[in-house]
């Protein structure tokens, strides 16, 4: 088989229909689109949700609850397999990481959390706002130390 011989399968490539071709097409003249008003012009449309005007249902239903949004933390988080970029017996903070590449340091917000994804086989001391189980578990596996900061 030769690139030059493939062909679609029989009818999974249908010919597009012409429209504006006459009437004896079938769909000639307003070529499907009715006469006039806002769906007949070009690039003429309402969005899905457009209520004619109406006030939208997600304007009228009262908004409840609370939302954690405003009051989250929002951590720099980064994984135990990327503290491997740094050396052995280094203390590693937001710093030190921004130094070596791993983060961006203006984008530090509520602080720096390592997470518990990779291998670590490097002993460090790692500062940062927090730790999951297993980020922590890994690192002082290798004979480094968390802190809390």
């Amino acid at each position: 088989m030769k690139l030059n011989d493939l062909k679609p399968v029989a009818g999974s490539n249908p010919k597009a229909s012409r429209v504006g071709r006459g009437h004896g097409s079938g769909s000639g003249k307003t070529s499907g689109r009715g006469h006039k008003g806002q769906k007949a012009r070009s690039g003429g449309n309402v969005r899905p949700q457009f209520e004619g005007g109406q006030m939208p249902l997600y304007r009228r239903i009262p908004k409840r609850g609370f939302n954690n949004k405003r009051f989250a933390k929002h951590y720099i988080e980064i994984n135990v397999d990327d503290l491997m970029r740094m050396e052995d017996g280094d203390v590693v903070t937001a710093e030190t990481l921004a130094d070596k590449g791993v983060i961006s340091l203006p984008k530090v917000n509520d602080g720096l959390k390592i997470l518990g994804d990779g291998e670590l086989t490097k002993k460090l001391d790692v500062k940062a706002k927090a730790f999951t189980a297993t980020a922590k578990e890994k690192i002082e596996s290798a004979g480094g130390t968390c802190e809390v900061i």
